[in-house]
C-alpha cells in the first residue's frame, strides 16, 4: 500500500478543488432518496413499494438521461450540455411535492432525466487530470468523498422532512441542485486531453492517435452518420457510438449495476427498520457506520499497487449485506453495516477504473454515462424490490432479497469471465500451433 499517492493529488490544486466541489453537488441529490421515501410514505401516507417505485422513476430517468448527457460532455462542451440540466432541476423539484402520485412518478422520471451528472462528469475529469497510474487513487479519493456526502445528505433529508416538510424540503432539493449544477459550470473542468487543466506527460511523449476505419471503412461511418435522423444527431451519431462495448465493459457495467442495487435497497431498508422501531431520528448515526466504513475501505483500496476485480467485491459486498436483517435498533444496524459499508467504495472504484482502462477517451463521457446508468438501473431494481419484500413480510426482508440478487449477480458475472477466458485460451492454442508450424517450415533444414 501506498498512502503518498493521496498526499502528492491532493497537493494539486485544481484536483482537490474538483473534489470538495464534487462533495457539495452530490450533497441535494444524496438528501432526495431519504426526502421522497418519506415524502411519499408519511406526507402522501402510501406504502413502502410506492415509496420504492418513485425512487425507481429518479433512477430510471437517470439511467436513461446519463449516456445522452455523457454523450453531450464528449460534443459540446461541459457548461453548454449542462444547461438544461440547471433549468429542469428547479423546474421539476418545484412543482413535483404538489403533484398526486401517479404525475409524481412522471415529474421523478423528468428530474431524473435531466439531472446534474455530476458522477460520470467528475470520474470523466478526473480521468484527464490526472496520470493514468493514479487514477485508482483519484477515484478512490472520489467515492471517499461520495461516502462524506451520503453521510450528511441523508441526514439533511430527515432534518427537512421532520422539522419543516417534505413539500419544503424537495424544492430546496432542486433550487440546491441547480446551484450545483452552476458551480460545476463555473469551475469548467476539463473532461479531453488537451483542454486547459488536463494532465500534460512531463516528457513530452504525444498520444499515439486513435485506432479507427481507414479509407472505404472510414467513408461508410461517414456515410452513416450522415444519414442519422435528427435524434440521432441529438444524441451524437448514436448508431456508431457504441463499438466501444464489449464483454469485459459489460462484465463492469453489471458490477456497477449490483452496487446500484445494493444501496438503494439497503437505503430503504434502513429507513423501513428504524422507522419500525421508531427511531427514523437516528438515520444519521446508522450511516455514519455505513458511510464510515466505506470511507475507510476506500482509503486502503486507493492505496492498493493492484486492481481487484469489481465482481469479486460485489459478492462479498452482498453476502455481508444480508445479516443487518438481524439488527434490532439503530446502534445494532450501524455496526452490522459495517462490513458491507468497508466494500462500498472499493466496488465503485475498481468498476469506474477498469471502465477508464477498457474505453478510448473520446468514448470515456458516454461510457462514464452508462456506467452511472447501470448503477441507477441497479437502484431503481434494488428500491422497489426492498420495499415489496418490507410491505409483505417485513423489514429484514429487504436486506435478504437485494443480498441475495446481487450474490447471484456476481457470480453470473464471474461465470463469464471464466468461460471467456477459457475460450480465448482455447482459440489460441490453435492459432499459436499454427503459428509454430509456419516457423518450422520458414527454418533453415540442419546441416547433414
Amino acid at each position: 500500500m501506498n498512502f503518498a499517492n493521496y498526499r502528492q493529488l491532493l497537493a494539486i490544486a485544481p484536483v482537490r478543488r474538483l473534489l470538495v466541489i464534487a462533495m457539495i453537488a452530490r450533497i441535494p441529490h444524496a438528501a432526495a432518496g431519504v426526502l421522497l421515501t418519506l415524502h411519499v410514505v408519511q406526507t402522501m401516507n402510501l406504502s413502502y413499494a410506492a415509496a420504492g417505485s418513485v425512487a425507481a422513476a429518479v433512477t430510471v430517468g437517470i439511467a436513461l438521461g446519463a449516456p445522452w448527457r455523457g454523450r453531450q460532455v464528449d460534443i459540446l462542451g461541459l457548461r453548454r450540455a449542462l444547461v438544461p440540466s440547471v433549468i429542469a432541476e428547479v423546474a421539476v423539484w418545484s412543482v413535483a411535492p404538489f403533484l398526486n402520485y401517479q404525475l409524481l412518478v412522471v415529474a421523478a422520471v423528468i428530474g431524473g432525466l435531466f439531472a446534474v451528472p455530476i458522477f460520470s462528469v467528475v470520474r470523466q475529469a478526473l480521468g484527464v487530470m490526472v496520470p493514468p497510474g493514479q487514477r485508482r487513487t483519484a477515484y478512490a479519493l472520489d467515492s471517499m468523498g461520495a461516502e462524506i456526502t451520503f453521510m450528511v445528505g441523508p441526514a439533511a433529508g430527515v432534518v427537512l422532512a421532520t422539522t419543516i416538510h417534505t413539500v419544503v424540503g424537495l424544492v430546496i432539493i432542486g433550487v440546491s441542485a441547480a446551484l450545483a449544477g452552476l458551480l460545476l459550470m463555473w469551475t469548467n473542468p476539463p473532461t479531453r486531453s488537451g483542454h486547459k487543466g488536463a494532465w500534460v506527460d512531463p516528457a513530452g511523449a504525444v498520444p499515439a492517435p486513435e485506432a479507427g476505419p481507414k479509407g472505404p471503412a472510414r467513408i461508410a461511418a461517414g456515410n452513416v452518420q450522415a444519414r442519422t435522423s435528427r435524434l440521432g444527431r441529438l444524441w451524437g451519431g448514436a448508431r456508431s457510438n457504441l463499438v466501444w462495448v464489449n464483454l469485459a465493459v459489460l462484465a463492469v457495467l453489471g458490477a456497477s449495476l449490483g452496487a446500484g442495487l445494493v444501496l438503494s435497497g439497503t437505503d430503504v431498508g434502513m429507513v423501513a427498520m428504524l422507522r419500525a422501531n421508531g427511531q427514523v431520528g437516528e438515520l444519521g448515526v446508522v450511516f455514519f457506520f455505513w458511510c464510515g466504513a466505506s470511507l475507510v475501505g476506500g482509503l486502503v483500496y486507493g492505496s492498493l499497487k493492484r486492481s481487484i476485480n469489481p465482481l469479486w467485491l460485489l459478492g462479498a459486498m452482498a453476502l455481508l449485506t444480508i445479516p443487518m436483517g438481524f439488527a434490532g435498533n439503530a446502534w445494532t444496524l450501524g455496526l452490522l453495516s459495517i462490513l458491507p459499508g468497508f466494500l462500498c467504495a472499493p466496488v465503485l472504484t475498481s468498476s469506474a477504473e477498469h471502465i477508464a482502462d477498457l474505453v478510448e477517451e473520446r468514448r470515456r463521457g458516454e461510457a462514464m454515462g452508462w456506467y452511472g446508468s447501470s448503477m441507477t438501473l441497479g437502484s431503481a431494481m434494488g428500491a422497489p424490490f426492498a420495499g415489496a419484500m418490507i410491505d409483505a413480510v417485513g423489514p429484514w426482508a429487504g436486506f435478504a432479497v437485494i443480498g441475495i440478487l446481487a450474490g447471484v449477480l456476481a457470480l453470473a458475472g464471474l461465470a463469464a469471465q471464466y468461460a471467456r477466458r477459457r475460450r480465448a485460451g482455447t482459440a489460441a492454442a490453435p492459432a499459436g500451433a499454427q503459428r509454430a508450424g509456419l516457423d518450422g517450415l520458414l527454418e533453415e533444414p540442419d546441416p547433414v
